[in-house]
């Protein structure tokens, strides 16, 4: 008897204590902290039109927005463990992975086209990529536009005689303005300030028709993804519902994505429509990030990716395919689906 009661006791301490544990950490974060960048996107949308709301405030969680210029800023936010999800080009998702940041590839916000571009001066003499020997070129390095830009001068040949600049995008305008540059090649909406003197000799566009595909992705955190795999879920389900409004009324995304980012509609409504928004469906298709069973075509874009950054020493090593498929993770996406569908 004396046995059972000290066996019950022991029982009932394990329950306390981890009665005491669970509500130490509770079953949701404080707060949701996330990277965005200031381009026309789902998450764009999702934060002008307030859809976090549905999923993390009316929840009790606060929603913190950090503004980054790049995926460089946001991965060393992550290395801090400051933020939980974060959007960049894939490139910089590739430096993430190649470093062994704590984080995993969740969304492909949008496959990039015309919103970014290489442009010169209106009145400039140059007419083709080739023309560029010679010349300054601005970019922001380790971006996506980096990464084409590269291509681009590699296929006219000229790789070795171009004199390359790294830039944020508010210092590649004031250069643009200065005359300290010929060229840059960068993304919306800095694209839409240097256009307005300048003109598009190639574009992201024209880059994935030739097999040099680039794309805006988001990564989440591994410490905020493996606690909280539903709420990871719901970061999903307010990203898809945002692209769904831009679908279903293109002219209302570009006005909902213009008070965001305080430019006219019009300007976002060119931006919008030079790239594709993928849907949960085509997401986990073949052709992008695949299943949980299978990753999909866009394993094989970040591994070649991969090869090309080594190459130009921006990663110090190759992450395996094996790595590369762990790193795309698509299973919040399914969860998000599955709950759709009931």
């Amino acid at each position: 008897m004396k046995r059972f009661i000290a066996l019950f006791v022991i029982f009932v301490l394990v329950l306390s204590f981890s009665a005491c544990d669970s509500s130490d950490t509770g079953d949701k974060p404080e707060a949701v902290n996330i990277g965005i960048l200031r381009v026309p996107n789902d998450e764009m949308i999702a934060k002008t039109e307030n859809l976090f709301k549905e999923y993390f405030l009316d929840k009790g969680i606060e929603v913190n927005f950090v503004v980054f210029d790049s995926g460089v800023d946001a991965n060393k936010a992550f290395f801090s463990g400051s933020i939980d999800f974060a959007s960049m080009g894939h490139t910089n998702a590739v430096i993430a992975l190649a470093r062994d940041l704590p984080v995993e590839l969740v969304w492909i916000h949008e496959v990039l086209g015309e919103i970014e571009a290489l442009a010169v001066k209106e009145n400039s003499d140059i007419q083709d990529v080739k023309d560029l020997a010679g010349k300054k070129v601005a970019t922001v390095f380790a971006s996506t536009s980096h990464y084409s830009l590269l291509h681009a001068l590699r296929e006219a040949g000229i790789e070795d005689e171009v004199t390359l600049l790294d830039m944020l995008t508010p210092d590649i305008v004031a250069a643009w303005d200065r005359g300290d540059i010929e060229a840059a090649y960068t993304w919306q909406p800095t694209l839409g300030e240097i256009l307005k003197s300048g003109r598009v000799i190639t574009d992201s566009k024209r880059m994935a028709e030739k097999g040099v595909i680039t794309a805006n992705v988001c990564l989440g955190h591994k410490n905020f993804l493996q606690k909280y795999p539903d709420l990871a879920a719901d970061y999903i389900s307010v990203l898809r519902e945002a692209g769904d409004i831009y679908r279903a009324d293109p002219m209302k995304g570009a006005e909902v994505t213009a008070k965001g980012l305080d430019i006219s509609s019009d300007i976002t409504s060119v931006q919008m429509a030079g790239s594709r928004w993928l849907t949960g469906e085509e997401e986990i298709s073949s052709d992008f990030m695949g299943n949980s069973e299978k990753r999909g075509a866009f394993a094989d874009v970040f591994y070649s990716t991969g090869e090309f950054l080594l190459a130009q020493k921006q990663i110090d090593r190759l992450p395996s395919k094996e790595e590369v498929d762990a790193f795309i993770n698509p299973i919040y996406i399914e969860k998000s689906l599955e709950r759709s569908s009931k």
